[in-house]
C-alpha cells in the first residue's frame, strides 16, 4: 500500500514540507466543499487528486448547459444530473481512493451545525451571501476553520477564517448586503478560467492548513486580473 501511495502521490512527498508524513495527513483529513458549482469545481479537483481522504460535497442543484464554461468537473453527458452526483462521479473516475460523501440538501439554518460538525475544514464556494454568512457563523460556532473564496468577472477573493482563534468573516463584513445591492454570476457574469484560478488557490491554503504549514491569516487577498492586480487586506 505505501509503495502504492509513493507512486500516486510522490510529486507531493517530494515537496519537503510535505513528505510522507504531510501526504498521511491528507490522507486522513476530512474536507467539506460547499458548492460544486464555478468555485467548488476546482477545489474537489484538486482535493481528490491530491489523495483527502474524506470529500463532502454539499450541492442541491442540477447541472445546466451555461454551467459548464467554468464548471469543470461537469460536462455534456451531466446535464440535468444533480451536481453531487456528476461531482462524486468525476472524483471516483479521478481517484478511488477517496469517500465521497454526497449531501444533496442546501445548507440552511437547520442542518448547517449537523453537517459541518463532521468535518475538519469547511471550504465554501457557496453563490449568495445567506449561505456564506450561515457557514461562517456555524464554523465560528463550532471552532471549525473555513477557507473562504469568491468570484465575479475579473475579481476574485480568498481567504482564511476561525483558523486557530484568527477572526471571521463578520470581523471583515460585520452584515450582508441587502439582496437587492448583491451582485451574482447569473446577472453579471464570470469568465470561466477566473473560478478555476480562485479554487485553485483555496484548494493550496487547505492543503497547507491540512498539512500544517504557515498561513496567512487575518488577510484578505483580492484579486483583479483584468488589470492583474494583487493586493492583501489585513483585517
Amino acid at each position: 500500500m505505501q509503495e502504492d501511495i509513493f507512486k500516486r502521490y510522490s510529486r507531493q512527498i517530494f515537496i519537503d514540507e510535505i513528505g510522507l508524513e504531510g501526504q498521511r495527513k491528507i490522507m486522513s483529513s476530512k474536507v467539506l466543499v460547499i458548492g460544486a458549482g464555478g468555485l467548488g469545481s476546482p477545489v474537489i479537483q484538486y482535493l481528490a487528486a491530491a489523495g483527502v481522504g474524506t470529500l463532502g460535497i454539499a450541492d442541491f442543484d442540477h447541472v445546466e448547459l451555461h454551467n459548464l464554461n467554468r464548471q469543470i468537473i461537469h460536462d455534456e453527458n451531466r446535464v440535468g444530473e444533480l451536481k453531487v452526483k456528476s461531482a462524486e462521479t468525476f472524483v471516483k473516475n479521478l481517484n478511488h481512493q477517496v469517500k465521497v460523501i454526497s449531501i444533496e440538501q442546501k445548507i440552511d439554518a437547520s442542518n448547517a451545525s449537523k453537517i459541518l460538525s463532521q468535518y475538519d475544514i469547511v471550504v465554501d464556494g457557496s453563490d449568495n451571501f445567506t449561505t456564506r454568512y450561515l457557514v461562517n457563523d456555524t464554523c465560528v460556532e463550532l471552532k471549525k476553520t473555513l477557507v473562504y473564496g469568491s468570484i465575479l468577472g475579473f475579481s476574485g477573493q480568498v481567504a482564511v477564517f476561525n483558523h486557530k482563534g484568527s477572526k471571521n468573516l463578520r470581523d471583515l463584513f460585520p452584515e450582508p448586503p441587502f439582496d437587492e445591492d448583491a451582485p451574482d454570476c447569473d446577472s453579471l457574469g464570470v469568465l470561466g478560467a477566473l473560478p478555476g484560478m480562485i479554487g485553485s488557490m483555496m484548494t493550496l491554503q487547505t492543503l497547507k492548513i491540512i498539512a500544517d504549514l504557515p498561513v496567512n491569516l487575518n488577510q484578505l487577498t483580492l484579486i483583479d486580473t483584468l488589470n492583474w492586480r494583487f493586493q492583501t487586506l489585513e483585517f
